[in-house]
């Protein structure tokens, strides 16, 4: 039985790297939450899902595919959209190739928004992960992230 097997316990480096990532993974996204609402009124939930459209081709994105890149549920990221279309940022529509998908189409409105939005939360990545690494750590961070997104196989990876 696998659970009469030893554990692989971490050595003492991994549990540092690890307990530093964790807590990374914890704050950066409250940190960067808190930027985007204070200078853009913006969650970054909606900061996220503007961008991943304002990427797509005609910045135009499957909800579902939206859904998997963002890692949210499909009833999650429709309270986020129905946001964004209540302030005119993004219009659902259906997919023309198959009816059966829903589009999430972004409106000058919504271009203008996140491009706006875009410098100060640039800003604030910067001075939260890349102003504090060296060239070699942040292309070392990068590696690393690579291989670890790698095996969470993700079913989406998002846009840069």
């Amino acid at each position: 039985m696998e659970s009469e097997q030893e554990a692989r316990w971490l050595a003492p480096e991994e549990s540092e790297a690890w307990l530093a990532l964790w807590t990374m993974t914890v704050w950066l996204p409250v940190r960067l939450d808190a930027q985007l609402r204070q200078d853009s009124a913006l969650s970054l939930p909606e900061y996220h899902a503007l961008s991943q459209i304002s990427m797509a081709p005609d910045r135009t994105l499957r909800l579902s595919e939206l859904a998997a890149v963002a890692n949210m549920t499909l009833s999650h990221l429709s309270r986020v959209v129905s946001r964004l279309e209540k302030a005119g940022w993004v219009r659902r529509v259906t997919d023309p190739t198959d009816g059966r998908y829903t589009l999430a189409r972004l409106t000058d409105e919504g271009w203008h928004k996140v491009a706006a939005a875009a410098p100060e939360h640039v800003d604030a990545v910067r001075r939260y992960v890349f102003d504090r690494l060296t060239p070699e750590q942040r292309q070392a961070l990068g590696e690393a992230a690579a291989h670890i997104v790698e095996a969470l196989d993700p079913p989406g990876f998002a846009r840069a």
